[in-house]
């Protein structure tokens, strides 16, 4: 296992320097730490930026970049669709003779092969929707009604009657949040106009106020849709169950044991501030590296097979944070040439933790950095073992550095420059690399699938969403019918569901869980007897099911805690058997200042 990773015989006995092997060098930085360096920028180029980043220009720009050049768009797109196929089309036929089908044709080529492109643009616009429009209302509705009926039945509440409640509410939350949207609809449906004309393109601002009832229009249409389509969706499928009891050990068969850690927020600083954390937060890599000492000792007295860290390595996605990240695993060779890790929203959509509401502009290129360091960070960790996914073919692929290896200079171009034009280059190069997979050792054996369940965003303050792509999906299921009679743990940053424990405050209840969570838990269904997902994000202690799926959701060993109090995580073991994928008492691994050695 470990000879197929990064890590030679010499690096073992000594220790790895995976930041010298990554494609970007943390400890170098990049062009975002040139943007308050006195040694390359003016004070004045520096307080300009700064002032920009906390502006009300910025702000207004962001607003009609994101949501009201879209909304205009999309509320004239029945306007001008008339102008197009009704006028314009027949007079360059007039004029062309075959002139519009050569256009038709043309388009429909230039379609086909940017199909799989525009189909995924779709769908993030789709879900960008739902998050923003849909998701909100009908989760706060759904939560609500749980909160209030499940307070007012208290502690007698049964299992199958608390899993009975989940579905009926999930039902009134959809119907109510469909209300809501017909009621948007009744209100902007005076001023809508659907049907355009020739003479409109002369005055185009004339349609912008139809454009905009339009957009309210059809927007409400998809939440009323979408809300009640989520309702019905979430009523009829499975409800989350907390396990009681775990499989027994003793048959025979391969077992595996996996130390499940998730949400470790590393910072650049060895006492340095941590997002949520408060005084926490300086504790923090302390505490990482007493786990780490900890996992160090229990596999040399029992081997893991795997240590899984399911996203949030970093607080910010800052160099110095993935740098401090990768020497601490260097320093321990055996767990490095084990661990697997997966990006989480911290590592990717926190634009700023001295500046939690700062935009971050589709222009500005801190998000594509901190996708491509996080990039860099898994190539380094774990890019000979683990292969990406042959969309095309539906099997897998080259290993993560193989297929990067063309890349290389790109990706580190644009860390030197922050170029815009390299930036659009590398969006597709970050998207193909999900789901990343570390294939079963043997037909039967175990296999661990990568996810990246960040949904897109701009905005630190909705920086948690989750959603996981239906091309990132639909090679995972490929993958997995094609290794048959191999068992899976489904690795990916944000929890599936809201858990369905009690909770004594209503702001307990809400967290951010997968946009799209209760689909993809239906596309797992036909392998869900030999798979088990495992997560973060909440960093909650919780272990369940949906169904045949098993969950299980990594505490934090380092966010929780208050001041000095002990925090955990689990080593889990997995076991084969009659054809399904057994899960075993786990064992919990306490560290602070409760711990054993």
């Amino acid at each position: 296992m470990g000879s197929e990773g990064r890590l030679t015989k010499g690096d073992r006995a000594g220790g790895t320097d995976l930041s010298s092997r990554a494609i970007l060098d943390p400890r170098e930085g990049d062009v975002e730490d040139d943007a308050a360096s006195t040694k390359t920028r003016s004070l004045l180029a520096i307080g300009g930026a700064l002032i920009s980043e906390i502006s009300f220009p910025k702000l207004a720009l962001a607003w009609v970049l994101l949501i009201a050049l879209p909304a205009v768009v999309l509320g004239a797109t029945p306007l001008v669709a008339k102008i197009w196929f009704v006028e314009t089309l027949d007079r360059i036929s007039a004029v062309a003779g075959i002139g519009s089908a050569l256009i038709l044709a043309l388009v429909a080529g230039v379609g086909w092969f940017g199909l799989p492109h525009l189909l995924r643009v779709l769908e993030r616009s789709f879900w960008s929707l739902n998050s923003i429009a849909v998701q909100p209302g009908y989760v706060l509705a759904r939560e609500v009604l749980r909160h209030v009926l499940e307070g007012v039945a208290g502690p007698r509440m049964g299992e199958a009657s608390r899993a009975r409640l989940r579905a009926g509410t999930s039902a009134a939350a959809g119907g109510l949040s469909a209300l809501v949207a017909l009621a948007l609809i009744a209100m902007a449906w005076p001023y809508t106009r659907w049907t355009g004309e020739l003479a409109d393109l002369a005055a185009p601002l004339r349609l912008v106020k139809p454009a905009l009832a339009n957009a309210v229009v059809l927007v409400s249409a998809c939440l009323a849709v979408a809300s009640l389509a989520w309702g019905v969706a979430d009523a009829a499928m499975d409800q989350l169950q907390t396990t009681r009891t775990f499989d027994e050990g003793a048959q025979p068969g391969r077992t595996w044991r996996v130390a499940h850690l998730s949400d470790i927020h590393v910072v650049g600083e060895e006492y340095g501030f941590r997002i949520e954390s408060g005084r926490a937060g300086p504790r923090g890599n302390r505490r990482l590296d007493e786990a780490l000492h900890r996992l160090e000792r229990l596999h040399a007295a029992r081997a893991l097979d795997h240590v899984l860290i399911t996203g949030d390595m970093t607080d910010a996605g800052r160099a110095g944070e993935w740098a401090a990240f990768m020497t601490a695993l260097s320093r321990r060779p055996a767990l490095a040439e084990r661990t697997l890790i997966l990006p989480g929203n911290h590592d990717l959509n926190i634009a700023d933790r001295g500046n939690p509401a700062r935009l971050d502009l589709p222009t500005s290129p801190g998000k594509r950095l901190r996708q491509m360091r996080a990039l860099s960070a898994m190539d380094a960790v774990q890019g000979a073992r683990v292969r990406v996914v042959d969309r095309s073919a539906g099997k897998l692929g080259p290993t993560l550095t193989e297929f990067l290896r063309p890349h290389r200079a790109s990706i580190a171009a644009f860390a030197d420059t922050g170029s815009l034009r390299l930036s659009r280059g590398l969006e597709s190069l970050w998207e193909n690399c999900f789901p990343m997979i570390l294939p079963p050792a043997e037909p039967d054996g175990l296999g661990v699938a990568l996810l990246n369940s960040n949904a897109e965003t701009h905005f630190s303050f909705t920086n948690a969403l989750g959603l996981v792509p239906a091309l990132d999906a639909r090679a995972l299921l490929s993958v997995m019918e094609h290794h048959g009679q191999a068992s899976w743990i489904v690795a990916l940053h944000h929890h599936l569901l809201e858990y369905p424990t009690p909770a004594k405050a209503l702001s307990e209840r809400i967290g951010t869980a997968l946009i799209n969570g209760s689909w993809f838990i239906r596309q797992l269904a036909p392998f869900a007897s030999r798979a088990i997902a495992m997560h973060g994000h909440r960093h909650v202690d919780w272990i369940g099911s949906c169904g045949r799926l098993r969950i299980v959701s990594a505490p934090s060993p380092v966010m929780e805690a208050r001041d000095d109090e002990p925090t955990c995580f689990y080593i889990h073991e997995l076991a084969a058997g009659a054809g399904a994928l057994r899960l075993l008492a786990p064992e919990q691994v306490v560290i602070g200042p409760r711990s054993r050695n």
